[in-house]
């Protein structure tokens, strides 16, 4: 049994309760040792936090002006749906792949924040949206004739990662985790418990119970 009934409830505790360190945690012990992307994929802001189902894009380096600018990404925007999290792969990072009017349009869809492993740019103009949005940095070039999507709901990778669509993305300070979706339940009901359970060892820890002491008692350090 789960302490939520929806994806909007869990995705809210998540967002409430969890962090990073703890799910990868619980990813490990169930043999899943490549979820975490690269660290030079940050947040924005460091009190930047997401969690929502990958919406999976696909880019390839472009060199010049083409028949199509910028390839499906207008598509790729207008489907995305409540509680989607765009997250985008490919290319050599050449240029921003996020910027001040794809988070006007993903928020206008539901989307609940955007994940590139590429630039951003339009800095101020993305932070005023209260949008979270997880990228390499902050750089103005722009895309237009530097890449394109050339597809999206299509299997990516991100470094040691790899990301299907509905997989669930999960990020804070300590950078951004996949939980895959044949086993995001019990994934996210364990790290709440793991999440519980380490409150009450750093309690034990700081009223003068040893390290080892702890370890035995309660398997969590």
């Amino acid at each position: 049994m789960t302490g939520w009934s929806s994806d909007a409830e869990m995705f809210a505790l998540m967002r409430e309760r969890l962090y990073t360190p703890v799910v990868g945690d619980i990813l490990d012990e169930l043999g899943f040792t490549h979820q975490f992307l690269p660290p030079a994929i940050r947040a924005m802001t460091p009190d930047m936090k997401l969690a929502g189902r990958a919406m999976t894009v696909l880019m390839i380096d472009v060199f010049g002006p083409q028949r199509t600018p910028f390839g499906r990404l207008t598509e790729a925007l207008d489907q995305l749906e409540t509680d989607e999290i765009y997250i985008a792969a490919g290319g050599t990072g050449r240029c921003a792949y996020w910027g001040e009017l794809l988070t006007a349009t993903a928020r206008s869809r539901g989307a609940t924040g955007a994940v590139v492993s590429g630039w951003h740019r339009d800095t101020p103009q993305v932070l005023e949206q209260g949008f979270p949005v997880f990228s390499r940095g902050a750089w103005a070039q722009d895309s237009s004739v530097r890449t394109q999507v050339v597809d999206f709901r299509c299997p990516i990778e991100i470094g040691q990662a790899s990301v299907h669509s509905g997989d669930i993305v999960f990020g804070d300070v300590d950078g951004v985790v996949i939980i895959p979706q044949a086993v995001h339940v019990d994934v996210i009901a364990r790290a709440m418990e793991k999440a519980r359970t380490e409150k009450v060892v750093r309690s034990a820890v700081e009223s003068g119970m040893s390290a080892t002491e702890a370890f035995a008692t309660y398997g969590v350090l």
